[in-house]
This record gives C-alpha cells, sequence and structure tokens, in this order.
C-alpha cells in the first residue's frame, strides 16, 4: 500500500482541479449553460433531461485526447497490452457533470482524476477481463458475456446456489475456478439474473440496467434554507460518500453515519483515498440494533436537509425511515442503489464493475473492464449535482439514482 504526501497530492488533484485539465472545457460549458436557471445554476429539470439523452463528444478526438492524459486512462485494456480508448459518452459524460458542478456553485473538480482517484492511491491498474480490484470477472454463459463479483466473503458462499451442482455431480466448490467457469456457462442470462438477485448476489449482465439514471420525484417546498445545509450520509464505499464530500467541499455540513458493527468497507483500503472522500465530514457511530441507536438515526433525518443513503427500501423500513415521506415535507433524499427503486432489478444488489457491465459501460474484442468501478464515482458526480439542483429550486425531492442506469447513460446507445 502506498502511503504518504504523494497520495495526499492525489486526493488534491482529483478534487481540485488543476487549470490544465479544462483543455477544451469550452464545449462542456456550451452544454451546461443551455440548462442554467435564472439563478444561474442548472435546475433539476434541467438534471433530468441532461440524463435522458446519452452524452456525446462534440469532438471525439479532443475528448479522447483529454481522457488519455489523466489517471483513469491507464485503467482499461488487457495487462500485457496497451491502454484502450472508452466509450465518448463516459469522456463526454463526465466533463459534463464536472461543468455542471462548477456552475452550481462547486469547487472546480476532476473528472477523469476522480475516476481514477481509487486505483492511483492503491497502486493498481488494468486487468482486463479481470476488473482493477481483482474481484469482478467477465465470464460466459450459456448466452453471452456475465460479469461475476465476488467483492464479499458471502459471495463466494452463494455461488453453489447461483448455479447449483454440475450434472450428476456434488454441489460446486466455489474455490475450483475452472468448474465455476463450467457452471456458469450452462446457465442463461436469465437464470443467473434470477439468482442472483435473490441471493443479493452481485451479477452483471448486459441489457438489464434502468433507462435512465436519475429519476426524481418533486415533493414540498424547503422554506428558507442556512447558509449551510445539513447533510446526513448513510452511504458507504463511493458514490455516496464522494457526493457527500463533493457538497461538504460546497459549503454543506455533512454528517456520515456509520454502523458500529458494519463500518464503511472502504476503511480497509487506502486511508487517503478515504480521507480524500470524507474528511470534511463529521462522523457519528451508531448501533442500529438498538432503540437507542434507530432514535439516534430519527433525530439524525429530523435535523437534516440532505439525505445520502445507499440502501434497499426494505433496509429503511426496518429503521422506521420512509424516503417518499421525508421528500413530501421537503426534505432531499438521495438514495443510491444497482439497479433503482423500482423495476424488476430492484431487489438486487450491484456494485460499480458488474453495473458498469449492466450497464453496456464494457470493452469488446476482447472484453475488458472499463476503467475502475468506474459508474460509482460518476453517479456520485451526479447525484452532488442534483442535490444542488434541488438545493437550489428550493424543493424537497426524492433522488433515485441507480449505477447500472448511469452506466447505460454513459455507455449511449448499443
Amino acid at each position: 500500500m502506498i502511503v504518504g504526501p504523494t497520495l495526499q497530492s492525489i486526493a488534491h488533484h482529483a478534487l481540485s482541479g488543476p487549470p490544465r485539465r479544462r483543455t477544451g472545457v469550452e464545449l462542456e460549458m456550451a452544454s451546461v449553460e443551455s440548462m442554467v436557471g435564472p439563478t444561474g445554476s442548472p435546475g433539476l429539470d434541467e438534471i433530468q433531461r441532461l440524463t435522458c439523452t446519452p452524452p456525446r463528444a462534440s469532438d471525439p478526438a479532443t475528448a479522447n485526447r483529454r481522457w488519455m492524459c489523466s489517471t483513469a486512462a491507464d485503467l482499461s485494456g488487457q495487462i500485457d497490452g496497451p491502454c484502450r480508448s472508452v466509450p465518448d459518452g463516459l469522456v463526454q459524460g463526465v466533463d459534463v457533470l464536472a461543468s455542471a458542478w462548477m456552475a452550481s456553485g462547486g469547487p472546480s473538480v476532476d473528472g477523469p482524476a476522480l475516476v481514477g482517484a481509487r486505483a492511483a492511491a492503491a497502486g493498481l491498474g488494468r486487468g482486463g477481463a479481470t476488473s482493477v480490484g481483482g474481484n469482478a470477472h467477465l465470464l460466459e454463459s450459456a448466452d453471452g458475456m456475465v460479469c461475476l463479483n465476488l467483492a464479499r466473503p458471502e459471495d463466494f458462499a452463494a455461488l453453489p446456489a447461483l448455479v447449483g451442482p454440475e450434472a450428476g455431480g456434488p454441489l460446486l466448490d466455489p474455490m475450483d475456478w475452472p468448474a465455476v467457469r463450467r457452471a456458469l456457462a450452462g446457465r442463461t442470462r436469465g437464470e443467473l439474473v434470477e439468482a442472483a438477485d435473490l441471493l443479493g448476489l452481485p451479477l452483471g449482465v448486459p441489457g438489464t440496467a434502468p433507462s435512465q439514471p436519475l429519476v426524481a420525484s418533486v415533493g414540498a417546498g424547503q422554506g428558507q434554507l442556512s447558509s449551510q445545509p445539513v447533510v446526513v450520509e448513510f452511504g458507504s464505499l463511493w458514490a455516496a460518500p464522494l457526493c457527500g464530500g463533493l457538497l461538504a467541499r460546497a459549503g454543506c455540513r455533512v454528517v456520515k453515519v456509520e454502523s458500529v458493527h458494519r463500518p464503511d468497507g472502504a476503511r480497509r483500503g487506502p486511508a487517503s483515498f478515504f480521507a480524500s472522500l470524507n474528511s470534511a465530514k463529521e462522523e457519528v457511530t451508531v448501533d442500529l440494533t438498538t432503540k437507542v441507536g434507530l432514535e439516534q438515526v430519527r433525530r439524525l433525518v429530523d435535523g437534516a436537509d440532505v439525505v445520502l443513503e445507499a440502501s434497499r427500501p426494505r433496509a429503511l423500513a426496518h429503521w422506521g425511515l420512509d424516503a417518499a415521506a421525508e421528500a413530501a415535507r421537503g426534505v432531499v433524499w438521495v438514495s443510491i442503489t444497482g439497479y433503482g427503486r423500482t423495476g424488476p432489478r430492484s431487489g438486487g444488489v450491484a456494485f460499480g464493475d458488474d453495473a458498469a457491465v449492466s450497464g453496456g459501460l464494457v470493452l469488446d474484442e476482447p472484453p475488458g473492464f472499463v476503467a475502475d468501478a468506474v459508474a460509482d464515482p460518476v453517479t456520485g458526480m451526479l447525484a452532488a449535482v442534483a442535490v444542488r439542483a434541488a438545493l437550489d429550486d428550493g424543493v424537497g425531492a426524492l433522488l433515485d439514482l441507480s449505477l447500472a442506469g448511469t452506466a447505460r447513460w454513459l455507455a449511449g446507445p448499443t
């Protein structure tokens, strides 16, 4: 693990964005100018309209050169080959969101550097058909490619139930990789999706993403906001913490809430990367298994202008929280999940790499991952832009964002 000033400079670079990275930014700012409201910042309706059309580079050659100058560029392609170009929609989408964020009054950010920040901090590189982080794998099913993401111990444990026993044989040994490949090759994508979502195992399947990355339901007006809106963040890992980190640097008071039994998994990674996302926040730990802990959560939400979370609705119900009801009383509620709160895969689990594959953001000939868990940081950026838009509009809202939907937006028409 790399530590020291070098990593701190990486985090600072990603969040501050040096002027030289703004080469060609006029293209993106032209797109943003078309969606700003009377206050000079994009409105929520405009952000939704923006994400209804896949972003396409006005000058693909310039956009790709800009990406190729970033740390993220080295993360796509085979281990023993040159780095590969990524879809123009990813490059354009990242820069459009960075420009929209600045148009809303947020501090300058370097979008490609945000995408590459975790890998740079951990000293990781491209892995071709294996993800940068090493947990996700592109494999063949009976009717096409899928992404199997074994990010947690319980994902390995769920493998036998995902594929069942080999014909006439014993239950699958999840550590027998050739047997795993054979078992997957004997199941269709549809069979695997149904089983994976039931088991809570992250499985990326192209064509299963929501049609939009953001669905916003507007609630009541917020009334007069303070000069420092209060953001309560329940998210972990990358997307929600990046959103919270950006909002903190834009002047919000952000309170990061973690379970005493299940702290943010990003704490197990590079300390500098975790600090780049969370150092500007206050931290609170709660015991969600106790009445006292649940009452503490309720008080935090009652005092919030914005709530960020990445939980499925049934988990929120267990906490005694109702996102739609909170939005109706004027809270900006941000829900970041793999596949959105509604739809055929709304009960499924996803992380950045497998969600990108579900959205079609994947390389072919030969197959390979695009950057590092790319759906995570871009969804975090989009969430921050949407929160600022809702706050500027002065309305409560339920902002339903999906990692896979974001990837589909970036991948463009297929």
